[in-house]
């Protein structure tokens, strides 16, 4: 897509429209319905633009040793940024990317095309129906990125999600969601007591002034049967240029409080974002 025009395109969910960088030759920025989605360099899939991103990118840095080739699954695709970034930083690694909305899919490859050699696998279909189908003990990385819209879907918020996605990580497996929520964070504390159920280490990265509860924000869960390199993790978000903050241990045990875990028959979305909150001009 060598040309800088905005593409709109109505999909299966809404419609997304891409808009070139005017200062980066063959960036672009992915939205749905006007929320931001993703952000894509073609020329520099080690750019990550999104605060977000740059987190799930620290986490994936840090589980292996750099430039081990790992088999990842993504759930939700957005533009295929966390894709890039693996096959440019981890080459020869296996990947499996699940994106319910088809027409995304389409427009997304047709006009941001991945490398032919980058083995990253595209399916149509839903993230949870594709993680009960797979093969057990089948991806070192499990990437949870699905929203509905600005909302995360109910039916990936439960305990039966949590013990779907724990089987088909492997023993030494790392499970990673980007969640979105503001005080008094009652999806967040749910879902981090939801995935203490099926994992023994976790690890919660957020801005300081969202876990404050000044903003609503993104939040990145970390989710593991491994000790986490947390100081690792916390040294290289502290140098962001919006820093964040890495909660563990028993910091994040008084942050869970008392929260209960998420079941099918009780699952909601996650909360709306208020007006503006991801919105763009």
């Amino acid at each position: 897509m060598d040309e800088s025009i905005p593409v709109t395109r109505d999909v299966d969910h809404g419609t997304a429209k891409l808009m070139p960088d005017v200062d980066r030759r063959r960036a672009w920025l992915l939205t749905v319905d006007g929320a931001p989605q993703s952000y894509v360099d073609l020329d520099a899939p080690t750019h990550l633009e999104f605060e977000y991103a740059q987190r799930l990118g620290h986490v994936l840095d840090t589980v292996a040793e750099p430039g081990r080739a790992l088999d990842v699954l993504h759930l939700g695709g957005g533009a295929l940024t966390l894709p890039r970034y693996v096959a440019a930083t981890r080459p020869g690694s296996r990947q499996d990317v699940v994106e319910a909305d088809r027409g995304l899919l389409s427009l997304v490859v047709e006009h941001l095309p991945l490398p032919d050699d980058a083995g990253i696998t595209l399916h149509g279909a839903d993230a949870r129906g594709w993680l009960e189908a797979a093969a057990p003990d089948s991806a070192d990385i499990v990437i949870a990125d699905v929203f509905g819209g600005s909302r995360v879907p109910a039916h990936l918020t439960s305990t039966a999600y949590a013990r779907a996605a724990e089987r088909v990580l492997r023993s030494d497996g790392v499970y990673l969601a980007n969640l979105a929520d503001a005080a008094p964070f009652a999806f967040l504390r749910s879902q981090l007591a939801t995935f203490a159920t099926e994992f023994e280490e976790l690890a919660l990265i957020a801005e300081p002034g969202v876990l404050r509860g000044r903003r609503f924000g993104n939040a990145v869960l970390v989710a593991s049967h491994r000790p986490l390199d947390t100081a690792a993790l916390a040294r290289r978000t502290a140098s962001d240029a919006f820093p964040a903050r890495v909660e563990h241990g028993p910091a994040l045990q008084r942050f869970i409080g008392t929260a209960a875990t998420v079941h099918d028959e009780n699952a909601v979305p996650s909360p709306e974002p208020p007006a503006g909150a991801f919105g763009i001009g």
